[in-house]
């Protein structure tokens, strides 16, 4: 069995703070404990697919200057785009490029590659590299918190605290206009952020892909807060929640694109049809993702680049870095590519935000 000398370390999907502190721990452990040469592969599949390979050498040396430890993003580039399997064409059609991938990570010379990516992520890289017999470890990133397999992925702390500082800053406007403040927040199918954040911030009403709602519902909570001597309220609403006629509400972009996004507004427009009260909404978008990234993100990151290094100079290929138990494991990638995980309706969260008096749907609304 050869030894390893070269791996690779790339990042896929949308970014999100924690991804810096990954590629910053597996540079270090891979160099001062093995003595490897490591790659970062430049904008995702794409630094491997292109021809000439995009890719730069990493060192210690390059984070002394830049420290990449507080950096949000990704310095490596990623993209969320362009399924190798069935590329995009600039005649509309579309062609398997994995070859393209495969052969790009032998001509690298690389021994393994370290995947940073979300569900998504995982589930197409693990295709490519076992179509191109490669070892693969994976790290879980995403806002979203929807991996299976492990309690935390890197970002999600950043993005809840973000939006919790949103519903702090939103409480003030909303008490001093007497409104009811809207915020939609990202996490596609799954309401792990909503929940969260909606809980640390005081919100009165969540809503989230999980549980079904009603309009009435919502108006009652709020006509209990005017009741209860509180002119305002607080709604936090999950990009992925549906009308309660089951449509979801979407955002066209330029090139066919579509993209969740909306949902606050039909809710801004009935809610006050069926209060009375006015409302505002607002939709933080893409600043969940970015940003310096949090303590807890910052850690999760170092443990987990280190343990995936660890894992590669193993040899225990095929597996994803998990925070399971207050500590860091390892999970076979066959039971993390089975989709997204979406949030516990009868969980410990939901039974919080219930004891707390906050609305977070009925489950007979459907």
């Amino acid at each position: 069995m050869a030894e390893i000398r070269r791996i690779g370390v790339l990042t896929s999907g949308g970014d999100c703070a924690g991804l810096n502190a990954v590629i910053r721990a597996v540079t270090h452990r891979a160099r001062r404990a093995y003595g490897w040469k490591v790659f970062g592969i430049l904008d995702g599949t794409m630094g491997l697919m292109d021809r000439p390979l995009r890719y730069r050498e990493l060192d210690s040396e390059m984070f002394s200057g830049f420290d990449i430890l507080r950096a949000g993003g990704t310095v490596l580039g990623t993209v969320n785009k362009g399924d190798p399997f069935a590329f995009p064409m600039a005649d509309g059609s579309k062609t398997d490029r994995s070859l393209d991938f495969v052969d790009g990570f032998h001509s690298l010379e690389l021994d393994a590659l370290v995947v940073v990516g979300g569900d998504g992520s995982m589930r197409i890289l693990k295709k490519l590299c076992d179509k191109g017999s490669i070892g693969m470890v994976g790290v879980p990133k995403t806002i979203d918190n929807d991996v299976h397999g492990t309690e935390y992925a890197v970002g999600f702390s950043t993005a809840t605290n973000v939006v919790t500082e949103a519903l702090d800053r939103l409480q003030a406007t909303a008490a001093s206009h007497h409104r009811v403040m809207i915020l939609e927040v990202m996490g596609r199918d799954a309401g792990h952020i909503a929940v969260s954040a909606g809980i640390a911030g005081g919100a009165d009403v969540i809503l989230i892909p999980e549980i079904p709602y009603t309009l009435e519902g919502v108006a009652k909570r709020i006509r209990e807060v005017q009741q209860e001597g509180r002119s305002h309220a607080l709604i936090v609403v999950a990009e992925g929640v549906l009308t309660p006629e089951g449509e979801r509400a979407t955002v066209a972009y330029a090139g066919g694109q579509t993209r969740y996004g909306g949902i606050s507004q039909y809710l801004s427009d009935r809610i006050a049809q069926d209060t009375g009260t006015e409302t505002r909404v607002t939709i933080l978008g893409h600043v969940q993702r970015g940003g310096i990234p949090s303590m807890r993100d910052r850690l999760l990151a170092s443990a987990f680049g280190v343990h995936a290094v660890d894992l590669v100079a193993a040899r225990k290929f095929g597996r994803m870095v998990a925070w399971q138990d207050r500590g860091v494991v390892d999970v076979p990638m066959e039971e993390v590519c089975i989709g997204p995980r979406s949030l516990d309706p009868n969980g410990t969260l939901v039974h919080a935000a219930r004891g707390l008096g906050i609305y977070v749907g009925e489950v007979n609304a459907a």
